[in-house]
């Protein structure tokens, strides 16, 4: 582990330091273009303010509503029965909308189950594997100007489902170990 620390507390200084000197040997004006580059960003950052602003507050109304719990524990019964703890509908649904309020709903997990048990390990890996689809979706989207989104929803969802299932298994796995 601390191998990996080592090597980033250098990789990333050094990638930053290579962009700079590629830059500068190809006589670019290197500061101008960060500069260019970070208004650029500044700007998306605004436009897709609101979008943000929107899905927090969703997220917000869906959890302090108790909406979020009834619709949890209805699916709950059935992804019990098929390997997929029910107390884990919750983080599932909101990590679809937002990271950090599933990062929020992960550590009250964490806090009731522990960190080492099934669901724990469960919550941990289908979070580094799914996605904040609406999230992106909405952003990407919006900033891109795409109206028409045609499979990408569907195929988002057969993506987290799949991850979902992998973050079962390799629980499953390394519980066995």
């Amino acid at each position: 582990m601390h191998i990996l620390l080592y090597i980033s507390d250098y990789l990333i200084p050094f990638l930053v330091l290579s962009i700079v000197v590629y830059g500068v040997l190809n006589k670019v004006n290197v500061y101008q273009s960060f500069i260019r580059g970070a208004k650029s960003g500044f700007f998306t950052v605004i436009r897709i303010m609101p979008t943000l602003i929107g899905l927090m507050a969703a997220v917000g109304i869906l959890r302090a509503s108790g909406f979020l719990d009834f619709i949890s524990s209805l699916i709950g019964q059935f992804t019990d029965r098929i390997g997929f703890p029910g107390a884990l509908v919750p983080l599932t649904v909101v990590k679809m909308f937002s990271s950090s309020a599933a990062t929020g709903l992960l550590l009250d997990i964490f806090k009731e189950f522990g960190t080492d048990s099934r669901i724990g390990l469960i919550a941990s890996i289908s979070l580094c594997c799914t996605e904040t689809i609406f999230y992106t979706m909405s952003v990407y989207f919006m900033t891109a100007h795409v109206r028409h989104s045609r499979y990408t929803l569907a195929g988002a969802l057969i993506a987290t489902f799949a991850g979902l299932t992998a973050s079962v298994l390799l629980a499953g796995m390394c519980s066995g170990l």
